[in-house]
């Protein structure tokens, strides 16, 4: 028997369909082994060496012994693992795991998982490729260094859950330095002079009186409205007309960085759930073939492709779009931005015959998207660019100068796959010489806007140019720093907290390095030339000592942020002494018997210290009694909006929606003739029995007093809009009719 070792199980599934008998294939899940959860987990020598720690975790045992038995009945044992450097030591660690020595198991790599690039890659096994392991060491343990010592000075500095790493940090100050920009911006006032000619031309003033009207040139309502005057008793003619042809350029194909830039733009898809659905399609998906890889490696630098993969490429094009959309030559790209290429090409479709309109009958609709976007920019890359014929029209008078640009597609080139938001704007047919009118002029007032906030996929593109990070840290970064709540993300915009402004200040402060983009980007350099064979045990022990010597200082001379002001007060709950404290969003007040005692209140400024309760509104009192205790029911505010809680919390629990009390419907509970209450739960507002949980009838929708005509049926209708229809939908069965009919 032969055994292959892969990392994911979709993947396993996928290639053992490839396979005969004589071949098993296993999933190691990932790492197997790693440095351990609950402490440090690297040794320092007498002689200053850093050495890891590495062992098996508990929830890998499993997985480690079905590896080992069938290693033992295997005669040989490929290591299959994604071919970059993380895929490298996940091999490494798995020889390791079952007592092999890594150097002696064949190591197959793949960029693609399909029937043909499998049996090529067990036709030409070689070994374990130690430079690249030694880079991903070095990273893990540049990350653990700094995580496991700088998150717990910042924990005890600061706030208790806070973290720090190497690249996390570093991504949260760009972040950060942008807010801080926004927060700076003075806007400055400028005019424009709004011109359109006959026939409806629209046109820009580009000098007046010799001098070259730019954005910021008119910067007062008196000038624009002295230049406007002037120039309208001026008359005009055409004093040249130039047409030029441009070109637009072929878009290189897709690598990680790019993909998931266009899938936020173009599909509204985070860069976590681009990645999701990528790693779907390139371990395997039905097809017509059956279950295959569709797309080559998606976490890729590189924009290499494969020669046979271009000249299908150009195939296809010549046999469906025709010669013109065929370039002479076969178009290369190279990469521009910083940093080491990951794997060998960029991400393309496997098979060009499985087209977006073949692949609609096989994929789910998000997966349909991002495979139709991957497919059309390969093809798009290898086609020729398009062209447009441009127009440019001077005016003239005595003192003004205008010009009017148009511009028209006259071959749309890869245009014919990709699209283009460019439309056509047409310049009418004048001559050199031509007087021309002036049909509306106006002075318009206009402000500079500040340099707008990072979205997910222009972040992306910023850490890319940077060099922070590779490929495969971009999704994780920004999700850390989500999870984390350093930032928020609202409208797609990424918007930095409170607390993200307190920590990037104190690391700039005592550990410039950590949040510096050179720095990191210098580090990323460095493990680029380890992966090319540079020593990696100097690069730890250089940064370790100097790094730990700040976190030894730090512990000393940091002052604390913490904030725990007694405020001569004790809570109502429990007695004990309430205190001003600070969190994520602003100062708080809590009891100092936390976490026994949970009670809470807000203050007047979240900002201020001075521990000045928010004022209470009369609206918070009620005369309502708690039904389970008697108590006094309170007004509270929380995630879902006010609600009724009982005072005497946290002894009674008790609580009621606001919305219930005032909402109720005129239809009686179908299953039990009781009264329906409009609720509030965490998934949304709903319909619900007031005998709750004797009767346990939901209904999202509101319900009518018709029944269902289908037999057997009988339940009860609610309305609702579905698919822009308002339609009945059935409370027991779901079956809808339009309301209609």
């Amino acid at each position: 028997m032969k055994l292959i070792i892969v990392e994911s199980p979709a993947k396993a599934k996928t290639i053992k369909n490839f396979l005969g008998k004589e071949y098993e294939v296993i999933a190691s899940k990932g790492h197997i082994r790693d440095l351990p959860k609950s402490r440090f987990g690297i040794k320092i020598t007498d002689e200053n060496i850093l050495t890891p720690e590495y062992s098996v975790a508990k929830e890998n045992s499993a997985i480690v012994k079905q590896i080992k038995d069938l290693a033992k009945k295997s005669d040989t044992i490929y290591i299959a693992t994604d071919e970059d450097r993380e895929g490298e030591a996940i091999g490494w660690h798995i020889a390791h795991a079952i007592k092999k020595d890594p150097e002696s198991l064949p190591r197959i790599v793949f960029h693609e998982i399909t029937k043909t690039a499998i049996q090529h890659a067990l036709d030409n096994p070689r070994t374990i490729d130690m430079p690249s392991v030694n880079a991903q060491q070095t990273r893990r343990l540049l990350d653990r260094i700094v995580g496991y010592k700088l998150s717990p000075l910042l924990a005890s500095k600061i706030q208790k859950g806070l973290s720090g790493g190497r690249v996390q940090s570093s991504s949260l100050k760009i972040v950060i330095d942008r807010e801080r920009e926004i927060n700076a911006f003075v806007p400055q006032e400028f005019w424009s002079i709004d011109t359109i000619f006959n026939p409806n031309i629209d046109a820009n003033l580009i000098k007046f009186q010799n001098e070259k009207i730019e954005k910021l040139t008119i910067t007062n309502e008196t000038r624009a409205k002295e230049i406007t005057q002037t120039i309208k008793g001026e008359s005009f003619n055409v004093q040249k007309i130039e047409t030029k042809q441009r070109k637009s350029s072929t878009p290189p194909p897709y690598m990680t960085s790019t993909l998931q830039q266009s899938a936020s733009s173009k599909l509204s898809y985070s860069p976590k759930k681009t990645m999701m659905v990528a790693q779907t399609l390139y371990e395997g998906v039905k097809t017509p073939e059956g279950t295959s890889g569709v797309i080559t490696y998606m976490r890729t630098d590189s924009l290499n492709l494969a020669k046979e993969a271009v000249e299908g490429a150009r195939e296809f094009i010549l046999s469906n779009y025709g010669e013109k959309y065929l370039p002479k030559d076969i178009k290369t790209y190279n990469k521009k931005s910083k940093g080491a290429q990951e794997a060998h090409e960029a991400i393309r479709p496997t098979m060009l015959s499985f087209t977006p309109r073949l692949a609609a009958s096989f994929l789910k609709p998000d997966e349909l998207k991002l495979y139709t976007l991957i497919y059309n920019r390969f093809l798009a890359c290898q086609m020729n660019d398009a062209q447009f014929e441009q127009q440019s029209i001077i005016f003239r008078s005595d003192s003004a100068e205008y010009r009017a640009s148009g511009r028209k597609l006259i071959f749309d080139g890869f245009y014919i796959l990709e699209g283009s938001d460019d439309k056509d704007k047409l310049l009418p047919i004048l001559t050199e010489g031509d007087a021309i009118d002036i049909t509306s002029i106006k002075p318009e007032q206009h402000f500079t806007e500040p340099p707008a906030r990072y979205s997910e996929a222009s972040l992306i593109k910023k850490l890319e140019a940077e060099g922070i990070g590779r490929p495969s840290t971009y999704a994780p970064t920004i999700s850390t720093l989500t999870a984390r709540q350093y930032i928020t993300i609202e409208k797609r915009q990424l918007i930095p907290t409170k607390i993200a402004f307190t920590v990037t200040e104190m690391l700039e402060k005592h550990f410039a390095d950590i949040v510096d983009a050179q720095f990191t980007s210098n580090m990323e350099e460095t493990l680029d030339e380890i992966a090319e064979g540079r020593e990696w045990q100097s690069v730890l022990s250089d940064f370790y000592f100097p790094f730990m010597e700040k976190i030894a200082e730090g512990k000393e001379k940091i002052v604390s942020l913490k904030l725990a002001k007694p405020l001569g007060r004790n809570c109502p709950e429990c007695d004990s002494e309430l205190l001003l404290r600070g969190g994520r969003y602003g100062n708080f007040i809590a009891c100092s018997g936390f976490p026994k005692c949970k009670y809470t209140e807000q203050v007047a400024d979240e900002n201020s210290e001075d521990g000045t309760p928010a004022p209470k509104s009369e609206a918070d009192n009620t005369d309502e009694k708690c039904d389970k205790c008697g108590s006094d029911m309170t007004v509270k505010a929380g995630r879902n909006g006010k609600f009724l809680a009982c005072s005497a919390y946290p002894k009674c629990k008790n609580t009621k929606s606001l919305e219930q009390e005032s909402k109720t419907s005129d239809i009686p509970c179908p299953d039990c003739g009781g009264k329906l209450l409009y609720r509030q739960s965490k998934r949304g507002a709903f319909w619900g029995c007031e005998h709750y949980p004797t009767c346990k009838f939901i209904s999202k929708f509101e319900l009518t007093d018709k029944k269902c005509a289908l037999e057997g049926c009988g339940g009860a209708l609610s309305t609702r809009t579905y698919r822009n229809k308002d339609v009945y939908e059935c409370t027991k069965c779901k079956d809808r009719t339009d309301r209609s009919e």
